[in-house]
């Protein structure tokens, strides 16, 4: 993907955010790294029988050293970090042949697309396939709709030629791209593709490809219902929702954290009030209303650095297969696209939550950074998204326009 850049600038963002699990490798390191002497107490805190690198009270990693920089780094070198350090921002998963890597999107330097091209992190990659033995067993290709045969290689590439086509038509709004992919998730979702494969669902793609967009002239859409936009808001809760260990150590056991999660959940379906607690990085106490009333992202005085980053996260979601098989929870191809339209709303969504949270009428760039960060921290990484609960909310939102109408109402209107 030579669209796309990655170096790490040291902003200390994954450091600040993430809760490092740690393998028994990494303990090794650490012990031979004498960090118990050194810190004069244990860096590791273990979590339901599980290790994990220790947080300090501001939710920081405890290696992490002012300048943004990793003292496990600074004092060892780069490869003496944990594996899970090392690997951030790439999304490694096994497949058939040859391993999956994707970038994550919570990294600020994907974000601005700062540094090397991605291939002079071959060999670094190589490495890490070699470290992790769970990738080295290969994993069968996905499929193209739940209850079908994996997608072969000619279909796989058949969509994803359409998709990128129709995301790279610069004369053509990108708000339209935008419904046109909700548009093709929808269709392909609601098709019945059992005997429509190889060379039929390469022309069938093609086809769903050139009907745009005239097709969406045709297919105008109302905004979303109440019960689409209350889903909306559900599922922007799971992908904000943000347990961060040693505050369930210090306070709060595990039946009152799921009484906290379905207490906040109500709040968010009901869309009324003020917002609850979703993240310790996000706004809280806004005022649904406020949320609604931000202005279109077209008349952001951002828009266009808007649109370059959220077409590159889209592609890069696309390209690095995040969006299906072994890294997106065994999901079909069709699922998986749908979830993909579901994260682009969401990020939306919460976009205009920080912007309403500063009084503004307009997301700026740093808002959708946020939101696209936020959606995309999860991805692939959290069970609860890839729970039967996940799959009946895409099937709901599937109807009448469903993935169209949050989205337009969330990026586009």
């Amino acid at each position: 993907m030579k669209w796309q850049q990655y170096s790490c600038h040291g902003c200390g963002v994954c450091c600040r955010d993430f809760t490092v699990q740690l393998r028994e490798e990494d303990l090794l390191k650490l012990e031979e790294q004498s960090w118990d002497r050194i810190l004069g107490e244990s860096p590791i805190v273990h979590f339901r029988g599980s290790p994990y690198l220790k947080r300090n009270d501001d939710g920081s990693c405890v290696f992490l050293k002012e300048d943004g920089l990793c003292r496990i780094h600074a004092d060892h070198g780069f490869a003496a970090k944990p594996i899970a350090c090392q690997v951030f921002p790439f999304n490694l998963a096994p497949g058939e042949s040859k391993l999956r890597v994707g970038v994550n999107y919570l990294c600020r330097s994907v974000q601005e697309n700062k540094g090397a091209e991605l291939e002079t992190h071959l060999p670094d990659l190589r490495r890490f396939a070699e470290e992790l033995p769970e990738l080295a067993a290969p994993a069968p290709e996905a499929r193209l709709a739940r209850g079908l045969e994996p997608a072969s290689r000619r279909e796989r590439q058949a969509l994803l030629s359409v998709l990128d086509g129709w995301l790279l038509s610069d004369d053509i709004a990108f708000s339209v791209r935008l419904d046109g992919v909700a548009w093709i998730a929808q269709s392909l979702g609601n098709a019945r593709l059992d005997d429509v494969r190889e060379d039929r669902f390469t022309d069938l793609v093609r086809l769903l490809g050139e009907a745009l967009p005239g097709e969406l002239e045709l297919l105008p859409i109302e905004p979303p219902t109440g019960r689409q936009s209350a889903l909306l808001r559900q599922a922007s809760f799971a992908r904000t929702e943000d347990p961060r260990i040693n505050d369930g150590n210090r306070h709060r056991g595990r039946l009152m954290t799921t009484l906290s999660q379905l207490r906040r959940n109500r709040s968010m379906r009901r869309g009324r009030g003020l917002t609850p607690k979703l993240s310790v990085v996000l706004p809280e106490g806004v005022d649904f209303r406020a949320i609604e009333g931000v202005g279109p992202f077209v008349e952001s005085p951002d828009s266009s650095e808007i649109d370059e980053l959220c077409l590159r996260w889209i592609r890069s979601s696309l390209h690095g297969s995040r969006l299906w098989g072994s890294a997106h929870y065994g999901w079909s191809i069709v699922d998986g696209l749908q979830s993909m339209v579901l994260n682009i709303a969401c990020a939306g969504w919460i976009a205009r939550l920080c912007s309403a949270a500063d009084s503004r009428p307009m997301v700026r760039l740093e808002d959708v950074r946020t939101g696209i960060g936020r959606v995309d921290r999860h991805a692939g990484r959290a069970p609860w998204l890839g729970s039967p609960i996940e799959l009946v909310r895409l099937r709901y939102l599937r109807l009448d326009d469903g993935l169209r109408r949050i989205l337009r109402a969330n990026w586009s209107s």
